[in-house]
């Protein structure tokens, strides 16, 4: 027999060890996540900063002629904002729909479900870490457009810029964490992001004012929920927003909740990652 150590810390019977939050694997997991963008940001982080830079150019260039202007700002300070945050949502999406997906097809899920986590940490781990990438990436858009010539991106209203910074991440994240369990094959991953994340970025009203559509287009435009972070972001630069800011604070924290209870959900029962 092995004697064991009379200094052996037990817990009585039914007393949990991890009594509430298991700070410890929460924060190993959100370090994981984080350094597995970090150690190829020159991919992940100045890459799509480029990407974004160059979009300002080519519809500057293209569009912002003649002293163009959009909602009474020139047209390059009516872009900026929303490219940043787009920038953000895209690299959340791409970095949470990233982590379960290749666990799954690399056999290293268990990874994921063995160790002593709840699926709510879970969750905040993976959605934590997406949302730091998409923080990284806006700053450095953000920084790079404050040197370039002709654009004005100064916050005006600071608070609205982090809410709605941060509420499109999540937004992205989540859903990033629900592709990544439904998805089986980089394909799957690949439709949500050209069928489903594209084009609603694209048609937020990023490069153009909805108010200058058809109503038919407008009510469309307000069903889209990047419509509200992108006006919103947008507010918090030039103080201009072409839908009401509190609604749609409000409705992108509802949209929010409800995707984190499904995603919360869909982990708890282990959906297509314990099959």
């Amino acid at each position: 027999m092995i004697d064991q150590p009379e200094n052996l810390v037990r817990s009585a019977p039914g007393v949990p060890v991890i009594p509430f939050v298991n700070w410890g694997g929460l924060r190993a997991l959100y370090i994981k996540e984080v350094r597995r963008f970090f150690k190829v940001q020159l991919q992940t982080i100045w890459a799509p900063a480029v990407t974004t830079l160059l979009y300002l150019v080519i519809f500057t260039v293209a569009l912002g002629g003649g002293g163009r202007s959009v909602m009474g700002e020139p047209f390059a300070n009516f872009i900026a904002p929303g490219l940043i945050v787009m920038g953000m949502m895209n690299n959340a999406f791409a970095n949470s729909s990233f982590s379960l997906l290749v666990g799954k097809m690399q056999g290293t899920i268990i990874d994921y479900l063995m160790p002593p986590l709840s699926p709510g940490e879970v969750l905040f781990g993976l959605v934590s870490a997406a949302m730091t990438r998409a923080v990284l990436v806006g700053l450095a858009v953000w920084l790079a457009m404050c040197f370039w010539p002709g654009v004005e991106v100064l916050p005006q209203h600071f608070w609205a810029v982090v809410w709605f910074g941060l509420m499109g991440s999540a937004l992205l994240s989540f859903l990033g964490v629900l592709t990544s369990i439904w998805a089986e094959k980089f394909d799957h991953a690949a439709a949500v992001t050209n069928f489903v994340v594209q084009p609603l970025s694209l048609l937020s009203g990023t490069f153009y004012s909805v108010e200058a559509l058809a109503p038919a287009f407008q009510k469309i435009s307000h069903a889209n929920p990047f419509f509200y972070v992108i006006s919103g972001f947008r507010y918090g630069f030039i103080g201009i927003a072409d839908s009401p800011i509190l609604i749609g604070a409000a409705a992108l924290l509802a949209v929010n909740a409800a995707l984190g209870a499904i995603c919360y959900v869909l982990l708890a029962r282990g959906w297509k990652l314990k099959n």
